[in-house]
Order: structure tokens, then sequence, then C-alpha cells
């Protein structure tokens, strides 16, 4: 079978827009694709951060900013044509989390994780797509979690973000593949990051962020549609998602502390 993308093997030269690179998988893979040769803007509030992952690489571009100042993206946007002529790929792996119950849900907190989550990717998509589709060709790569599968509590606003990024990525790909842009759902498992330092119970098939990182360019090397990882642990959720109600229900229950 053919694959869903281009498969984009060779990063050499790649011009790559990195939006959360200052930790977790966004350093981790932005440390990947220099190694890999292409050109990496790194992108997230922290300018310090930035600039020690960016460490003196002539290829790496710190471009700090507030992804919720809808203003700033069209700025930074053009400072990084300018200096790398163009963005090939961009990824979007910014990301808040707050492990809560339902009833721990606090309206002004859940609309900052939503527009973290889901609303600075319209944004970005408003500023990055006319370029693209002007050019027939690019790459949007979205990073929601396996959390966007099917309903889990702890998870009771990360979670809706991340099924909502899963179904734009879907929707994305119909849209815009057949005019030359490739879009890639990464939908990873537990990774060791600062957000997942914040939940208290075992993370199950625990991985680092470089493993991620690796999974995740080998899976854009492949021209994957889904990019989903640690499959061991990937693949058991997604039989659970097509389990009936009656049967999914109980078992989550018997996973969750009361």
């Amino acid at each position: 079978m053919q694959p869903l993308n281009a498969p984009l093997r060779d990063w050499a030269g790649l011009r790559v827009w990195i939006i959360g690179a200052s930790s977790g998988i966004g350093a981790a893979l932005a440390a990947e694709a220099l190694q890999a040769g292409a050109h990496v803007a790194l992108s997230a509030r922290r300018a310090d951060r930035l600039q020690a992952i960016a460490a003196g690489n002539t290829r790496a571009l710190a471009v700090p900013f507030d992804i919720l100042d809808r203003d700033a993206w069209t700025q930074r946007h053009a400072d990084i044509s300018a200096q790398l002529g163009g963005i090939d790929l961009i990824v979007f792996c910014a990301a808040d989390y707050r492990p809560e119950r339902s009833w721990d849900v606090n309206p002004e907190r859940a609309a900052l994780t939503l527009e973290t989550n889901l609303g600075s990717v319209y944004t970005g998509l408003a500023t990055v797509l006319p370029a693209m589709l002007e050019r027939g060709s690019g790459g949007i790569a979205i990073v929601a979690s396996v959390a966007g599968y099917f309903g889990l509590p702890n998870a009771s606003v990360y979670g809706p973000s991340k099924a909502a990024l899963i179904n734009l990525a879907e929707l994305l790909y119909v849209d815009l593949r057949p005019r030359g842009v490739s879009v890639y759902l990464i939908n990873p498992g537990f990774v060791q990051t600062p957000l997942t330092a914040k939940n208290e119970f075992t993370m199950p098939a625990l991985q680092t962020p470089q493993a991620a990182a690796r999974a995740i360019r080998e899976g854009i090397a492949s021209g994957r549609f889904e990019i989903h990882f640690p499959r061991r642990f990937t693949l058991a959720l997604k039989f659970v998602k097509w389990l009936p109600y009656r049967l999914r229900f109980p078992l989550i229950s018997r996973l969750v502390k009361p």
C-alpha cells in the first residue's frame, strides 16, 4: 500500500519550524532534526531555553514568542521566512496539561488549556498555510495524544483538546493533501516531560523524549499519516477504543482511582 504522505527521508536542508521547542518532545525533535541536517526555527516563550537548545548551531534559529499572542505569529513567520527562505514543515508541539477530574475543572484554567492546545494551532495554520498552498508543497505535523482516543478521567480538559486535534488533522488531510501539503497526526503515549511529571500514577510504556523524537522522524520519513508510539501501548488503546461502551466504561473505571 502506498503511504498517505510523500515519504520525507532526507532532512538535509529541510526548513522546519517547531512550536513548543523549549522542552520535552519539541526540544528532542529539534535536536533530532538538527542532527539530520535540517534548518530549524525553535519557538516557545522561554528564550533562554531556546538559546540553550540552539547552542551555537548555525542551522538553529531561536524565535521566542507567546503562541497565545495572535499578532506575534505574523511577525515571527515573516522573520523566519526572511532568514530561511520559507518553511517546509511546521510542527505544533506546544501543550498545556493539568490532571483533574471533571469536578475540579476551573473555567479560566480550562480556557487557557484549550487556547494553548487548540486555538494556537488554528492561528498557526492561518499563518503558514497561504504560502504552502501557493507553493503547492509543505507539511503540517500536529502533536495530539492517545488521550484523545476516548474519554479518560484526569484528562478532563486536556483529553477533549487532543480529541479535537485528531479531528482537525483528519479534515486537514482531506483538504490539503490533494493540494500538495502533507499532514501528519502524532499520537504519543506517555513521554517523560514536564507535563507528565504532574501525574501521580504509574505511566505504562513510558518513553524518553529522544525515543519519541526518533519515532516522529521515522514516521514522517515513511510518509505515515498517524504516527503513534510506543505501538505495544497505543495498539492496546486502539483496541479499547473499538469496544462497545458497555465494555469500555467498566474497563476504564477499574483503571482509575476513585
